[in-house]
């Protein structure tokens, strides 16, 4: 038997409910117990992609290959937001990019939000988002989320991600909206087509879909259901343009020179809040970033200051052997360490 014949029994086994150890799925259609209104945020900088940072990056594929393992980040530690933040310096940045050409070598966080946005998309809906581009070229290739908001076809759930279609409902009123199922459903609202919604689904087939808040499964049933993308000019925008009210009330910068999270956050003691914020640094750490901040300049927070703009300033990998890591892999290292603190482990 072939390796291409041995493949494809393997995937026919799966597909069929057989023994096969190629992967583990857990059962998404399960929510928590009660919703939560708390949300975990995460920031890391343009330069994570930055030729001039990183020459390693060269090609398309190394590049597209960053944001598709920070969305798996995102998505295996349920992570409510990503915000892209430019690190580099003011007088370097791209200005009236051509946003319909390639931005991975122009406009780092353009790319990188691109990206993101797109992979956090549901499959099935995709095709209506996002027109043909460039950054997308190579996406076929790269691993999906699996999130509960990315639906199997035979899945009931409760909620559903669904984008608006052309065509006459039963009743002549209201809108057909693809959920990817064989047909799409109806809802009582008149939507231009190609709008993201995010739907109810009630029990009663009789009964049309509830068009809800986006964030109502996490809310409401405690669903994860994917993360927003939000771009900031920089590190200091990461902050003053937070949507949520109030801003972040906890936040942590990761650098080595910070203290070690057991000391930070010891183990038995409960961290309240409401909206916790990760930040992550470039090749040249978070420093970097403050230093190019006019606004945090004009502070005088630069260099050791930076930490000031924290609550927390932790070393997620104290003694590490390699001489680097890679953004991408701090930030699995550190939420590793640090999800114990909204799980209150």
């Amino acid at each position: 038997m072939s390796y291409q014949e041995r493949e494809a029994k393997k995937r026919k086994t799966a597909h069929n409910g057989g023994n096969s150890q190629q992967s583990f799925r857990q059962p998404v259609s399960l929510a928590a117990s009660e919703g939560r209104e708390w949300t975990v945020s995460v920031a890391f900088p343009s330069s994570t992609i930055a030729t001039y940072n990183a020459p390693s990056l060269a090609t398309a594929e190394q590049r597209i290959a960053v944001p598709s393992r920070i969305a798996r980040a995102l998505a295996i530690f349920s992570i409510d937001e990503v915000i892209v933040f430019d690190d580099s310096p003011v007088k370097s940045r791209p200005h009236n990019t051509d946003k319909s050409a390639y931005t991975g070598d122009t406009d780092p966080c353009h790319f990188l939000t691109h990206v993101l946005s797109y992979l956090e998309a549901p499959p099935f809906m995709r095709k209506a988002l996002f027109p043909l581009h460039p950054n997308l070229r190579l996406t076929s290739s790269l691993p999906g989320l699996d999130t509960p908001h990315h639906p199997h076809i035979k899945e009931s759930m409760i909620y559903r991600e669904g984008v608006t279609i052309a065509g006459m409902t039963k009743s002549s009123d209201g809108t057909l909206v693809d959920v990817g199922l064989d047909k799409p459903v109806e809802i009582k609202e008149d939507i231009p087509p190609k709008t993201r919604v995010t739907l109810k689904i009630s029990e009663d087939e009789s009964e049309p879909a509830e068009c809800v808040h986006p964030h109502a499964p996490r809310t409401e049933a405690g669903f994860y259901w994917g993360y927003t993308v939000r771009q900031a000019n920089s590190l200091s925008a990461v902050f003053t343009e937070s949507p949520y009210e109030g801003g972040y009330d906890v936040s942590i910068g990761t650098s080595e020179r910070g203290s070690p999270v057991g000391k930070e956050f010891p183990y038995g003691k409960r961290v309240q809040f409401n909206h916790v914020l990760i930040v992550f640094g470039g090749p040249r750490g978070i420093e970097y970033a403050a230093m190019n901040d006019e606004e945090l300049g004009g502070m005088g927070i630069q260099g050791g200051k930076t930490r000031e703009l924290f609550d927390h300033w932790v070393d997620v990998m104290p003694n590490q052997g390699s001489r680097t890591i890679r953004t991408e892999e701090a930030m699995y290292i550190a939420l590793t360490a640090l999800k114990r603190i909204w799980d209150n482990e």
